[in-house]
């Protein structure tokens, strides 16, 4: 099982959502991947390292290159799971909950509304 924070990491950094965007479209190796971005292969196969340990990259060899496509897999579960946090609906705040904290908890308790106020 792959960690959501793990992947998110990875594709935190600016070069590996482009390295991603673009294996998205097409498979690349390093060579071809280094010219696209015009970084070192060697800085290239570092973002690939963090990237495949985040399970986000498949690897297949076609002669003596590797070539790489994304595992759409992991971003279809990152994504339900992002959707699913969205989805979460807000609670009414109540001081026995612990949920009220300010100074105006009183209000909350009579009022029985949404404080808002944590």
């Amino acid at each position: 099982m792959i960690s959501k924070t793990l992947v998110l990491k990875a594709i935190a950094d600016e070069t590996r959502m482009k390295i991603i965007s673009l294996l998205l479209r097409y498979n690349y190796c390093v060579r071809a991947l280094a010219r696209k971005l015009e970084l070192s292969e060697g800085a290239v196969s570092q973002h690939l390292k963090v990237l495949r340990d985040a399970g986000l990259l498949i690897g297949e060899r076609k002669g003596y290159f590797m070539h790489y496509d994304v595992n759409r897999d992991v971003l279809y579960k990152l994504a339900a799971e992002i959707e699913s946090l969205a989805a979460i609906g807000r609670k009414p705040c109540t001081p026995d909950e612990g949920g009220c904290r300010h100074l105006g908890h009183k209000h909350c308790r009579a009022q029985k509304q949404n404080c808002g106020l944590v």
